[in-house]
């Protein structure tokens, strides 16, 4: 089979390349997928389990892209609630080899079903954004009618998944981003927006809930635009600031195949939108996540189309 691997940490994106490699075979409890649609995220080749197993083994060269979508062709022993044939989408495990291939061996626990009237690269595109999102929003943040969020990237892939689903219970969701990101943010359903250019953060009112998705000076600078009891999310990785009667939380998004099944639910009802940028071949890959130029939106690549 065709696939991307990562050979060469220090390279980083200029180290990937288009590759032929045996195609994997389903161990107990996986599952075999033929993959139609896979996403990448820029910042994989950072990550320790892209080039490491758990016990601190290097498993290059290893396949990124942990986010698919594809038809079910081998059941491994033990396999149960999936069926060949049966189309399906899920996060691999980060310690394992991804997406960007032709076919991938996932554990069946991390797949979902997506039916025929979704789209391979929509439901792709939702995985680890929708999850992401899902997460920080319910789990993480305990979000409620009423309340009212700052979402920090809100035209981003996660910020308008946040956005979408935060909006749909009954939260009041204010976006932030630079200028040209406006039109976009308010798209997806942010009511206010904030140009952190040209705009003072702080002036932005007392707010139930941050869920950040930029990090930095701009996640510090948000633990004060808590109201009291609220709670920072984040997923740029841990940070100092706390609100000072509040909670900070930074987490890794995990597979769950109901939530998926949620998150699939609204795709198909027009509840939920995917945020993609561009639609590749895997033979595309390479040059085209090698490149320069600034790209809005989720990258999915296309197999066996």
């Amino acid at each position: 089979m065709k696939a991307i691997v990562a050979t060469n940490q220090a390279a980083g994106i200029a180290g990937l390349k288009l590759v032929d490699r045996p195609e994997p075979q389903a161990a107990i409890n996986d599952v075999v997928v033929q993959v139609y649609a896979s996403g990448f995220t820029g910042d994989e080749l950072t990550w320790p389990a892209t080039w490491t197993d758990r016990a601190g083994r290097d498993r290059r060269p290893s396949i990124p892209g942990h986010e698919l979508a594809g038809v079910v062709t081998a059941l491994g022993y033990g396999t149960t609630g999936l069926s060949i044939g049966q189309r399906v989408i899920g996060l691999t495990d980060w310690y394992r080899d991804g997406a960007l291939a032709e076919y991938v061996a996932v554990e069946a626990r991390n797949l979902a079903p997506l039916p025929g009237d979704v789209d391979f690269a929509a439901g792709a595109a939702v995985v680890m954004s929708g999850l992401t999102a899902w997460q920080g929003l319910f789990e993480h943040g305990r979000i409620q009618a009423g309340q009212t969020i700052l979402v920090h990237g809100a035209a981003g892939v996660v910020g308008s998944m946040a956005t979408q689903l935060a909006r749909e219970v009954g939260a009041y969701v204010i976006g932030t981003r630079r200028a040209d990101a406006r039109h976009a943010a308010l798209d997806f359903g942010a009511q206010e927006f904030i140009d952190l250019d040209n705009n003072t953060l702080e002036d932005v009112r007392k707010v139930d809930l941050v869920f950040d998705a930029i990090g930095g000076e701009v996640g510090k600078r948000s633990a004060s635009l808590i109201r009291a009891g609220g709670t920072l999310v984040t997923i740029m990785g841990p940070i100092e600031a706390r609100p000072s009667n509040g909670r900070t939380i930074d987490f890794v998004v995990e597979p769950d195949r109901a939530q998926l099944s949620l998150l699939v639910e609204r795709l198909r009802d027009g509840r939920l939108r995917t945020n993609i940028g561009r639609e590749l071949t895997l033979d595309d890959a390479v040059a085209a996540l090698g490149g320069t130029e600034r790209v809005k939106g989720k990258t999915i690549f296309r197999m066996h189309a």
